[in-house]
């Protein structure tokens, strides 16, 4: 029992051969991709005057987040995005100063920290996408073919 013990023993340190390789961090084969190599990056926004905020809790108004985001400069304008339905927050807003440099510090300030209990996070705002083009009209039910 004590040789089987001692070879097995001398076997794991011996290199990173099966189980040892399969958990080692230092194996250059790791079965396993890393979780950020199958996803693309997404680019970073220019600096623009306009901040995308994120992680907004439920509670959070457009004063509250003017308030918090006017320490770090001037801010032009502050908007929490609303369900039309229910007219709850869906969590993010945006917030707008009237420079650069305050959007930079507003970022800086605010990035990762807590608003109303919940940790926001605070980037640059990217411009939105084309917009798809509205289809074509229809007229009258010509889902059957007929006329």
């Amino acid at each position: 029992m004590a040789t089987a013990m001692r070879t097995a023993t001398t076997v794991a340190a011996a290199g990173p051969r099966g189980l040892r390789s399969l958990f080692s961090t230092l194996s250059t084969n790791f079965p396993f991709p890393s979780p950020s190599a199958n996803q693309p990056q997404r680019p970073q926004a220019e600096p623009s005057t306009n901040l995308f905020v994120s992680g907004l809790s439920k509670r959070t108004t457009d004063e509250g987040l003017r308030e918090c985001f006017a320490k770090f400069g001037e801010v032009v304008h502050a908007r929490v995005v609303k369900d039309r339905a229910s007219g709850w927050s869906k969590g993010f807003g945006f917030v707008r100063y009237t420079t650069l440099e305050g959007a930079a510090a507003g970022i800086e300030g605010m990035d990762g920290k807590f608003l109303d209990g919940w940790v926001i996070f605070a980037e640059y705002a990217r411009p939105r996408d084309a917009a798809p083009p509205p289809p074509p009209p229809s007229y009258g039910n010509n889902q059957y073919g007929q006329q």
